[in-house]
C-alpha cells in the first residue's frame, strides 16, 4: 500500500510502498477514501525537517539539554550516533482521515462502516478505537476529512466557554480559524476574524464574521474596540502560527476585564505581566482534540472517560463536529482549494508554501480488500542469492530504537544474510529494511516460517518474547531474543520444555541478548578472575535514571518492570563473573516516604553463589546524570578491580594489571551477535550456556516477584 513519509534529517517527502499494518487489540484497520493535508501542522514538520542542524536545535532547546546530558554520561560519539538515528526515522504525515472499516477488534464498529480517524496519509491505517467516529449518512467523505481539524478548533471553543450574545476575536483564519468562526456563530456569538490574507478574510465574512485585513494595515486593537462597543471583547481564540509575541499582546489589549484567551495555534509566548495583571485575563492552551489526548489509558488501552464526569472527550468532539456537518451548521466546501490523487501526493506538498492553499484533499483509489491488506513488500530481489544451510539466514521481529540502531547493524556487520524484517506498523520495516539490505519486509510474523530462514532475532515488547521464542523453536529456528527471555516462571518453564523437545531432532541455539558478557572490559575482568579461585565480592552500581510511570516498561504485564526488563542484565553479568550457580538472594527497595513513589527501580539485591562468593546490585533510578551509568567493583584476594561505563577498567593491587581504556564505550553488542552467528556457522554450542541464561532469567523474575510481595 502507499503511504506518505517525511524524512526529518534531509526534508524529503516521499510516497512509499509499505506493508499493511497488523491489527492489534483495541484498534480498527481503515481503508482510506479521503485525507486532508493540514497546512499548518504539516508545514511546520516539513519546514523543521528542511532546517539545518543548528536551526533544528534552536527550535527544540529542551531536547538540546537532554543531548548535552547524554554527552556527559555516554560520550560525544554515541550521542551523535543517537541524534542522527533519531532524525533518520521516517515520520508518517497526516492526521485527518476518512475511510471504511476493513477489520475491527472492538465493539461499536462494523466492517464496511464509514469512519473518521486521526489516521495518516496511507491507503490503510490502524487507529485505536477512541480516535475513531462514525460518519453520518448525509456527510460526504471530503467533508468528513475535516473532522479532526474541526475537533481541534472545537476544543479551543469549549475552553473559551462562549455564551449567547458574547463577542470574540479569532486571530488566524486558516482552516481551524475559519471552522472556529462558524462554530462561534453557531453559539450565537459575534465574531471578528483577523488575518493577513484578504481571501481568507472574505471567506470569514461569508460565514458571518466581521474581519480585520492586516494586509491593508488595519489595526485589530482599534477595530476590536469598535466591534465590542467600547467594552473590549469577551475573548480571543488564537489559531495563528507565528513566532511573534505581538499576537498575545494584541489579544490582551483587545480583551475586556476578566476576558479569556485560548491558544490553539503556535505563537511566541514571552508574555507581558501587565497585559494580564491589570485586567485579570485568563490564558489557557488547548490540547489538540480534547480530553484523552496523549493519555495512554484512553488512547492506547481504549478506556473511555465517564460521560457524567468528562462530557466531551476527543472522540465525542469528533462526533459533535460530524453532527454539525450533518445539520448544515458547519460547511467546509469553501475551504477545499486543491484535490490530488495519492499517487501525486508529493506534488501536493509543494503547495504548503502557497498562502492561497487551504484544504488540500488527497483521494485514494478503491482497491480490493486482499490488495489493501498485503502484509509483505519485496525490497530486494533474491534470485541470485545462494542459501547455505550452515550460514545464518536471519528473520528479524521488531525494528525499534535498539533493534535499528544496534542489533540489526551488528547482525549485518557479522555477515548474516538478512532475509525478512517483520514489524507491526510496516513503516520502520521498509525504512530499516532498505537501509540494511533485507530482502523482504512484512507485518505478519508467519512470513518468517519458511525453508530459507534458519535463525530468528526477536526484539519486540517484552510480553511477546516468550510466545515468539516458542514459535521460533517449534519452527526449527535458532533464536536470538533481546532480554528478557520471559516475564513469568510459567513462561520460563514452557520455553524450557519447548527447547528440550526441539533439540531432540535439531541442534538449535537459544541466545538471550546478555551482551555485557562480551564487552571488552568484562572479557578482561573474566580473564583476570579465572586465575583467582577464592570467593569474590562484587558490587554493581546501576545509575539507571528515572522513566515515567506510564512507560510500557513499567507495566508488569507488558514490560515486566525494570528488574525483569533490565535488571536481568546485571544478574546474568554477576553470575558470569563469579562462574558458579546462584544459591540465594535478598532484595529490598526504597520504601514508603513522603513524595516518593514505590517502584521496583530503586533496589538493592544481594546474591549468594555456590562457591561462597556474594555480590550486591544497586539498581537505582534516583541518581544524578553526571555519575557513571554503570560501575562494577570486584574485591578478591587483597586486590580490587573497578570498571566505569565500559570505557575505563582499573586494577588496584592487582598483580600484572593496572588499567584498560577505550576511546568509545563498548557494551559488547557486536561481539555478542558475532559469537552467536559464529556458533551457528561453525556448528558449535551457543556462546552462553543454556543452563546459565535460564538460571539468570528465572532468578530475575523471582527477585521481582519478591519485591512486589513486600511492597
Amino acid at each position: 500500500m502507499k503511504q506518505i513519509l517525511q524524512n526529518l534529517s534531509n526534508g524529503k517527502t516521499t510516497l512509499v510502498d509499505v506493508p499493511c499494518p497488523k491489527i492489534v487489540k483495541g484498534s480498527l484497520l481503515i481503508a482510506s477514501s479521503k485525507t486532508l493535508v493540514s497546512a499548518g501542522t504539516e508545514r511546520m514538520l516539513v519546514d523543521f525537517s528542511k532546517a539545518n542542524m543548528l536551526d533544528k536545535a534552536r527550535q527544540q532547546p529542551d531536547k538540546v539539554k537532554k543531548v548535552l546530558g547524554k554527552v556527559k554520561s555516554d560520550g560525544l560519539l554515541p550521542t551523535i550516533d543517537a541524534v542522527r538515528s533519531k532524525l533518520d526515522q521516517p515520520l508518517p504525515l497526516g492526521y485527518c482521515n476518512a475511510g471504511v472499516v476493513l477489520e475491527t477488534t472492538v465493539d461499536g464498529f462494523s466492517i464496511g462502516e464509514r469512519v473518521v480517524s486521526n489516521g495518516n496519509h496511507a491507503e490503510v491505517v490502524r487507529v485505536a478505537q477512541n480516535l475513531c467516529a462514525k460518519i453520518p449518512d448525509n456527510v460526504d467523505d471530503e467533508s468528513a476529512a475535516f473532522t479532526v481539524i474541526g475537533a481541534i478548533g472545537l476544543q479551543g471553543i469549549r475552553l473559551i466557554q462562549p455564551s449567547l450574545g458574547e463577542c470574540f476575536v479569532v486571530t488566524g483564519l486558516g482552516m481551524i480559524g475559519l471552522l472556529c468562526v462558524q462554530m462561534l456563530r453557531a453559539n450565537g456569538c459575534r465574531v471578528l476574524g483577523v488575518d493577513l490574507d484578504s481571501k481568507k478574510c472574505e471567506i470569514a465574512r461569508q460565514y458571518g464574521a466581521e474581519t480585520v485585513d492586516l494586509s491593508n494595515k488595519e489595526d485589530p486593537v482599534l477595530i476590536s474596540q469598535s466591534f465590542s462597543r467600547g467594552r473590549g471583547v469577551d475573548g480571543v481564540l488564537i489559531t495563528a502560527s507565528t513566532e511573534s509575541d505581538e499576537v498575545m499582546h494584541q489579544a490582551a489589549e483587545m480583551c475586556r476585564k476578566r476576558g479569556r484567551i485560548v491558544l490553539v495555534g503556535v505563537v511566541g509566548l514571552n508574555l507581558r505581566r501587565d497585559d494580564f495583571f491589570k485586567k485579570e485575563i485568563t490564558f489557557q492552551v488547548s490540547a489538540s482534540y480534547g480530553p484523552g489526548r496523549y493519555d495512554p489509558f484512553y488512547e492506547e488501552e481504549g478506556n473511555d472517560y465517564p460521560v457524567g464526569f468528562v462530557r466531551w472527550t476527543e472522540q465525542r468532539n469528533f462526533e459533535a463536529v460530524l453532527d454539525m456537518m450533518s445539520s448544515g451548521t458547519l460547511d467546509v466546501m469553501h475551504l477545499i482549494t486543491n484535490r490530488y490523487d495519492i499517487e501525486d501526493a508529493v506534488e501536493a506538498y509543494t503547495l504548503l508554501d502557497d498562502s492561497s492553499a487551504l484544504g488540500i484533499i488527497l483521494n485514494y483509489p478503491k482497491l480490493s480488500k486482499d490488495k489493501l491488506k498485503t502484509s509483505k513488500v519485496i525490497l530486494n530481489e533474491s534470485d541470485s542469492i545462494i542459501y547455505e544451510s550452515t550460514k545464518p539466514c536471519v528473520g528479524f521481529v521488531g525494528a525499534g530504537n535498539y533493534a535499528s540502531r544496534t542489533l540489526i547493524p551488528a547482525f549485518k556487520d557479522a555477515g548474516a544474510m538478512l532475509d525478512t524484517l517483520v514489524t507491526s506498523g510496516g513503516i520502520s520495516g521498509v525504512h530499516h529494511g532498505n537501509k540494511n539490505g533485507f530482502l523482504v519486509t512484512s507485518t505478519d510474523i508467519s512470513d518468517l516460517w519458511n525453508d530459507k530462514i534458519n535463525t530468528v532475532a526477536i526484539v519486540t515488547q517484552h510480553n511477546a518474547h516468550a510466545s515468539q521464542v516458542i514459535d521460533a523453536l517449534n519452527n526449527g529456528n535458532n533464536v536470538f531474543v533481546e532480554k528478557p527471555l520471559a516475564l513469568t516462571i510459567e513462561e520460563i518453564d514452557l520455553i524450557d520444555k519447548t527447547y528440550q523437545s526441539a533439540n531432540h531432532s535439531n541442534n538449535l541455539r537459544l541466545m538471550v541478548g546478555f551482551n555485557r558478557r562480551f564487552a571488552p572490559h568484562i572479557v578482561k575482568m573474566k580473564e583476570l578472575l579465572n586465575s583467582h579461585r577464592s570467593p569474590k565480592s562484587i558490587i554493581i552500581t546501576v545509575n539507571a535514571g528515572a522513566i515515567s510511570s506510564d512507560h510500557w516498561v513499567q507495566d508488569s504485564l507488558i514490560g515486566g518492570g525494570r528488574i525483569i526488563g533490565e535488571g536481568c542484565h546485571f544478574v546474568d553479568l554477576m553470575r558470569h563473573l563469579v562462574g558458579y550457580s546462584i544459591v540465594d538472594f535478598q532484595a529490598v527497595m526504597i520504601g514508603k516516604a513522603p513524595g516518593i513513589e514505590i517502584r521496583e527501580d530503586k533496589v538493592s539485591i544481594t546474591i549468594s553463589f555456590e562457591d561462597g562468593s556474594f555480590g550486591t546490585i544497586h539498581y537505582l533510578a534516583n541518581g544524578g546524570s553526571i555519575f557513571p551509568k554503570e560501575r562494577i567493583e570486584v574485591f578478591c584476594e587483597n586486590a580490587v578491580m573497578k570498571m566505569d561505563n565500559y570505557r575505563l577498567l582499573e586494577g588496584y593491587d592487582w598483580p600484572g594489571f593496572r588499567n584498560m581504556k577505550l576511546l568509545k564505550q563498548d557494551k559488547g553488542q557486536k561481539a555478542c551477535v558475532k559469537a552467536f552467528l559464529d556458533a551457528i556457522h561453525e556448528g558449535r554450542a551457543s556462546p552462553i550456556p543454556y543452563n546459565e541464561l535460564i538460571e539468570s532469567s528465572r532468578v530475575s523474575i523471582e527477585i521481582a516477584e519478591s519485591l512486589r510481595q513486600t511492597s
